[in-house]
């Protein structure tokens, strides 16, 4: 694919049908291309999606949200419909392709909000360019691998990484990946979202972005001077990153805001959107977001 900067056809739109204001994505050059879906004016606020997931993940919170703030929810390089890349994955790859984002669009500070992986990109990039986010909201995520016994870790891989490294294709995994994510088994259309999402997922990427994760053992100082708002949201049954663990990054940076969702595994974006988005709004608009237009020129 070309370096080349443009919008994906309505075709591509497929996840973006329902009620609300328009989505449109963007891709943002060279390669790889990253996908930006985007709705909405005012501040900027950026979603960053989880290892299975994709930018559409957010298309339940950006049409609401959008009302208030421009919402932005990226394609991770090798998901979706961003680029694929040659070579291992280097978790600072994240942090340069945000840092193209941000220069495509002219931004020069937003807020950021990540979830599981998205989260640890969001982390990463406050603490190598504080000066560039307002606010920070963190869900579902924890400060390492080195939190988890080898059991764990273990079982985390057989489930996820290792069918994928023999072949098997991702459709034939999402449904246990999907059963292990989700809070209610009894919400049949989450459900059937959440399995979609992980089967539409790139093995080679995947794998790459899995390799780079686990590879950060102890993620601490990233959140040991934090200096802007902070939001730390988590599924009260997320069963992957367990409520404790997210509260060990609290006891870290105790003058966050932590919120619990209810009925939510691990991705609360997607099992209780409402309670989700009620969260993100009240933190940014406490925080200052959705100010007069002549207030929040350098957040656009």
């Amino acid at each position: 694919m070309t370096g080349t900067t443009g919008e994906l056809r309505r075709g591509d739109a497929a996840a973006r049908e329902g009620t609300g204001p328009a989505i449109r994505t963007v891709l943002v050059g060279p390669e790889p291309r990253i996908a930006v879906d985007v709705a909405g004016q005012g501040e900027t606020v950026l979603f960053l999606h989880g290892i299975g997931g994709n930018r559409t993940n957010w298309h339940d919170n950006l049409r609401d949200l959008a009302t208030d703030f421009r919402v932005m929810a990226w394609d991770a390089r090798g998901y979706g419909a961003s680029d694929d890349y040659e070579g291992a994955l280097d978790f600072d790859d994240f942090t340069a392709d945000l840092l193209r984002v941000l220069a495509h669009f002219g931004i020069e500070r937003l807020h950021v909000v990540g979830l599981s992986m998205g989260a640890a990109i969001a982390a990463c990039f406050h603490k190598q360019h504080p000066e560039r986010v307002a606010t920070l909201t963190l869900c579902d995520t924890d400060m390492g691998f080195n939190r988890y016994t080898q059991e764990e870790r273990a079982e985390f891989a057989r489930l996820r990484r290792e069918p994928l490294a023999k072949g098997v294709p991702p459709s034939e995994i999402a449904a246990d990946v999907a059963d292990a994510l989700i809070g209610d088994p009894a919400q049949d259309e989450v459900l059937a979202r959440l399995r979609e999402s992980m089967s539409l997922v790139r093995p080679a990427s995947y794998i790459k972005a899995f390799d780079a994760l686990v590879a950060r053992e102890d993620d601490t100082d990233l959140y040991t001077d934090i200096q802007v708002p902070l939001l730390l949201v988590v599924g009260e049954l997320d069963r992957v990153t367990p409520p404790a663990l997210v509260r060990e990054i609290h006891a870290h940076a105790p003058q966050a805001d932590f919120r619990m969702i209810e009925a939510a595994g691990h991705l609360p974006n997607i099992e209780n959107p409402q309670a989700f988005n009620a969260v993100i709004r009240e933190f940014l608009l406490k925080a200052g977001a959705g100010l007069p237009d002549e207030k929040n020129r350098a957040f656009r």
